[in-house]
């Protein structure tokens, strides 16, 4: 096994933003060094992983895929050292500079991150977050787990990690159809419903659903013509055809305005959907963490 204390911990650094960066010359700037220093460092480091790590293009460099496996893995925990840094000297929002990785799968997800920046221009100017608005993110709780994702607003809880969480609205389903489809004068009933062909978002998870309304609708055994990866193609397909779509309740505006979808029927007997911020209890306490939650759950009662 290495024994940490024969490497030199401030060479991560300055792999970390030649990474990022994609350049030694930009990386020198944001860590105040010389590019001879930079290029010493990178030399050890080469060193060290026993790999080139970065390959010299015409502008910048291109990171080999050690390199990006050890980004992959340093990120996160040079993050949390960051993080605990911050809060023994306190968290300022008009002068920290810390970096946070939200991700927002609900379809909402884009307009919630325009609103948190707006507001976050004006209360933490220099505060940076990186957003996914993925209808399927990859491991979400791996990555809220590995510091890689400090946040999520999901209606889609990951299991088998205790992770907090706190409802911030409560979505439901409904049926939309373009503006003069012929199923609109048929009048708002289950029948009408169950003569309809649908185009959904396709599940992200297999078998029985953990979310209770979406699990009411899928026994209801719609007639489903075509399932698709992200929101906004169900939105067009059914602006655009005789296909149906189900819509979250919070973007029946925008599906109306945009793509000229009007609500066909709505079952007010099913359960509402909760739509929750989720987070990983380390950052429980974390002042930092807190005004992002606080942001985030702002912002998308403004968006909503």
């Amino acid at each position: 096994m290495l024994n940490l204390r024969s490497v030199d911990l401030n060479l991560l650094p300055v792999f970390e933003a030649a990474y990022e960066e994609r350049s030694l010359s930009r990386a020198a700037q944001r860590l105040a060094m010389t590019q001879p220093a930079v290029s010493h460092a990178m030399t050890r480091l080469r060193h060290l992983f026993n790999d080139e790590l970065f390959i010299r293009q015409s502008r910048g460099v291109t990171p080999t895929p050690i390199a990006k496996l050890v980004y992959e893995r340093l990120r996160g925990p040079l993050g949390n050292v960051r993080e605990a840094i911050a809060e023994t000297r306190g968290f300022d929002p008009q002068t920290s500079t810390r970096r946070f990785f939200v991700t927002v799968p609900h379809p909402l997800g884009p307009m919630i991150a325009v609103r948190l920046r707006e507001r976050l221009a004006r209360l933490a100017p220099k505060v940076e977050v990186e957003f996914s608005t993925r209808s399927r993110p990859f491991d979400l709780e791996r990555d809220l787990r590995e510091g890689r994702v400090d946040a999520a607003l999901d209606w889609l809880v990951p299991g088998g990690q205790a992770l907090r969480e706190t409802v911030v609205f409560e979505d439901r389903l409904l049926a939309m159809a373009r503006r003069g489809h012929p199923i609109l004068q048929q009048g708002a009933s289950l029948r009408a419903l169950r003569t309809a062909e649908f185009v959904l978002l396709r599940p992200r998870v297999d078998g029985e659903h953990p979310v209770p309304a979406l699990r009411e609708w899928r026994r209801l055994e719609l007639r489903v013509a075509l399932e698709v990866s992200e929101f906004i193609e169900a939105l067009m397909v059914a602006g655009q055809s005789d296909l149906v779509a189900l819509v979250p309740r919070s973007m029946r505006k925008i599906a109306r305005a945009m793509f000229g979808l009007r609500m066909l029927h709505t079952l007010t007997g099913l359960p509402a959907i909760p739509i929750r911020l989720i987070w990983h209890p380390r950052n429980d306490g974390e002042a930092g963490h807190a005004f992002l939650r606080k942001q985030l759950i702002v912002s998308t009662n403004h968006t909503v």
